[in-house]
This record gives C-alpha cells, structure tokens and sequence, in this order.
C-alpha cells in the first residue's frame, strides 16, 4: 500500500512538466472526450435499440461501429444556412462558446495516477488547483452563455424560448448540484479533484485547512443522499431526458438550435455529449473513488498502479453514460412547472437540510467522539421524526382564492370547468357574419 499511496499525485506535483509531456496531455485529452462522444452516440443508439426491442444501427462499419463517424460526416458536408435576422457575429460565436468550456472542464479531472511518459514522471491529470471541482462548476455555467446567445441571436421565437428555458433549468439545477457536492468538501477537506480521490482511499488522510480526515471509501455509499442529489440535478444541467426541455420537439420545433445546421449545428451537439462525459468522470471522481479499481479488483495489488487506474476510469465514465441512455429510454419528459417546482421545492431544501446532518456528523464524531450508534441515536432519529412530521403536515393543494368557501366549483374529471348553464355570447365577427348570411338567404327567397 505505500508504493501505491506514493503514486497518488498531489497539488505540489502539478505545474512542474516540460512543455513537451503538456502538450501530449492536451492532445491527449482532447482526443479521449472525441472518441467517448463517438462511442456515446453509438452506445446510446444501441441499447436504446436493444431495449426497445430494435437492432440499432447496423449498416455502416462491422455491426454499426462506425454510424457515430459518417454521421459528423454527413454534418459536416450539409448545407450551412443562416437566418435573415440572425445576428452573425453572436450567431457564429454562440456555438463555440457552449463547446469549448465543455473541453475545459475536463482539465482538472484526474485520470490515472503518476506514471512515466518517454522517462517523464507525471500525473495522468492535465492541471489541479486547491479549488479544482469549482473550476468544472464554472465551466458548466459558462456553457449556459452559448445557449442563451444561440437562441437570442437567430431571430426567431421558438429559439429564444428554448434559451430561455435552458438558462432558468441550468441555474435552478446547478444550485442543487453545488450543494450536493459540499459535503464531499467536508469529508475529504479539500476541493482538489486529486485530493477528493486520494481521500476516497480507505486508511488514507488527507490534510487540508489544518484539518485531518480518515478517508472512509466511496463517497457514494457513506453520503447517498448527495449521490442521489448530484444524479438527478446533472441530468437537468445536461439537458437530457426527461429534463430535456430546452429542446422539446413537441412545443419549440427543436429549441434553441433550431436555426443552426451543419458544423454549427454539429458544435452543439459535440457539447451535449462532451457535457455528458465530463459530469459523469465528476462522479466517478467525487462519489465512486476516481480512478481506483473496484472492489474485488482492487484486492490485486497492482491495480491501483501504472495505466490499469485508466481502465477503471473509463469503465465508472461509461457506466453513467449507460445511466443517462437509460433514463432517456425509459421516462417520458416532464412539463415544465413540475421540472422547475422539483428542482426549487424538493432537491434544493434537501440538499441544505442534508449539509446540516452531515456537518452536524462530523463534528459529533470528530469533537465529542460519538459512534455510528450516538449519531443515529442523536442526529437520525429527530431528523427523520422531523422530515415525517413535515411530510405529514404539508398541504395537500393550496386553496384556490378564486373559488368562494361553500360553493363547490363544477368539475368534469380532474380539471375545473365553467357551468353547464353559462351561454358564451358571440364575437361581433361572428354576428356580422351571421347577419349578412340571413340577408343574403332572405333575398334569394324575395328573389
């Protein structure tokens, strides 16, 4: 364990490569998230086939394997129209800015240990910072800009509805995601993606503000309701399905890509899938313990050592990629209200409420010394009284103030509707037409 705990890079072990080993990351990197998008287009057009009951394509290369490359081929050859009102500068610009701080966010995840490239000892991680994870937070909110733009500067209606929709989804879901991941701060005590992971690794410490934290295992099992949190709200901050209503065919035609085609089109579409991997490699960085192997793997003590940790990371990457293919399989999408009350009413009070109970942990088990049992005693069971008493409470539906107190209103179903007694009096349109018709019958009868 000490060979392998030496080959975990730390802060001090970043910023110190020759310019050669930083441009093979870059490329490197570069062409890692290229071939994932590839291989996620494909991987989502297959088993979306296969639980569909449908073959999936199958025509172009050995099974299908390379329908994802003659599709960014065919884009790249259509025809690149562009909207009379568009505004051309923002409408060109709009494109790259959603795609680029998608590549960059991908800069601070780590990848693989130390290893050696051409004699060359280095972290297979392109940078790190001691506030790292913010730097992907940014990058996704950066996104945001190039959507909004989009939609703005093509002139149309439906576009800017979609960016408008995308810009209140994005902010509403990334404030759930931030909380979620803060009680990963408070116990591994760093916000380095390398600290984060080193933390992860059972009997390890991490130093961090002074402070000293055991590390106990995947995040994912010792805080799963910031797991469950961070699944949900990065489906909303993807815009996939069923939070894909920036760009719901059945009411905006396509959203706020709607105007763009060709290799403009194809940017877009390159940083949906990019944004895909990147929060599904924040995952496995944050909750699923990064680039170490998973149990009973890692009983091999080579595992964790060499290019093997790539292997693993690649495999935790898919392995969200799966999740995202399955949900958009499987659930139909929601309306907006209840997609935005969700977010604001549910995830967000819950995460709060959960950064409580976690701090609230760390300082009974660091200060006072308290067990498993202590806590559950103490901090557990009010808390879970609590979230019943609130549940039981709640108002089923808020009064309607338009509806007097003893008069019931007249329903058909579920939804609320006008007396059957109520006469709607005609539009004068339709009275003037009505009147001329009665002339014109009653002079063919004089006639």
């Amino acid at each position: 364990m000490s060979n392998l705990a030496a080959e975990s890079p730390t802060l001090a072990d970043f910023g110190t490569d020759v310019w050669w080993i930083i441009v093979i990351k870059v490329v490197g990197i570069f062409a890692l998230l290229v071939a994932l998008t590839l291989f996620a287009i494909l991987f989502e057009r297959k088993v979306v086939g296969r639980m569909q009951q449908r073959i999936g394509p199958n025509r172009v290369g050995p099974r299908g394997g390379l329908q994802s490359l003659a599709d960014g081929l065919k884009l790249a050859f259509k025809e690149d129209i562009m909207p009379a009102l568009a505004d051309k500068p923002i409408y060109f610009l709009a494109p790259v800015i959603a795609a680029v701080p998608a590549f960059l966010a991908f800069s601070v995840i780590p990848i693989g240990p130390i290893v050696s490239i051409f004699g060359e000892r280095t972290p297979l991680q392109l940078t790190d910072l001691p506030v790292g994870v913010l730097i992907v937070l940014a990058c996704s909110a950066m996104g945001v800009y190039g959507i909004v733009l989009a939609g703005w500067a093509s002139g149309s209606t439906y576009p800017l509805l979609g960016s408008l929709r995308s810009a209140a989804q994005m902010i509403s879901y990334e404030i759930a995601m931030g909380l979620s991941i803060v009680a990963v701060f408070l116990y591994a005590g760093t916000m380095s993606t390398s600290g984060i992971v080193e933390a992860q690794e059972s009997g390890s410490e991490v130093s961090a503000f002074g402070l000293n934290f055991d590390g106990p295992g995947w995040y994912a099992v010792v805080l799963p309701v910031s797991f469950i949190i961070y699944c949900i709200a990065v489906v909303g901050e993807t815009n996939r399905a069923p939070f894909d209503l920036p760009e719901a065919e059945s009411e905006l035609v396509g959203g706020f890509h709607t105007e763009y085609s060709s290799l403009k089109f194809a940017l877009f579409y390159l940083a949906e899938y990019i944004n895909m991997v990147t929060v599904s490699a924040l995952a496995a960085t944050l909750f699923l313990g990064g680039w170490r192997a998973p149990w009973p793997i890692s009983i091999w003590d080579g595992a964790n050592s060499g290019w093997w940790p790539v292997l693993w990371f690649i495999g935790k990457v898919i392995l969200g990629l799966f999740v995202f293919t399955w949900l958009r399989a499987t659930l139909p999408r929601m309306r907006y209200d209840q997609f935005m009350r969700f977010g604001w009413k549910v995830l967000v009070p819950v995460a709060l409420l959960w950064i409580l109970v976690v701090a609230t942990m760390r300082v009974l088990s660091r200060e006072y010394d308290f067990n498993a049992g202590d806590i559950a005693l103490y901090v557990g069971i009010p808390v879970l009284v609590l979230v019943m008493a609130v549940v039981w409470l709640w108002p089923d539906k808020a009064p309607d103030p338009t509806v007097k107190e003893g008069v019931p209103p007249t329903t058909r179903g579920a939804f609320p509707t006008p007396p059957l007694d109520l006469v709607v009096p005609p539009s004068p349109p339709l009275i003037k037409r009505d009147a001329v018709a009665a002339g014109k019958r009653g002079g063919g009868k004089r006639a």
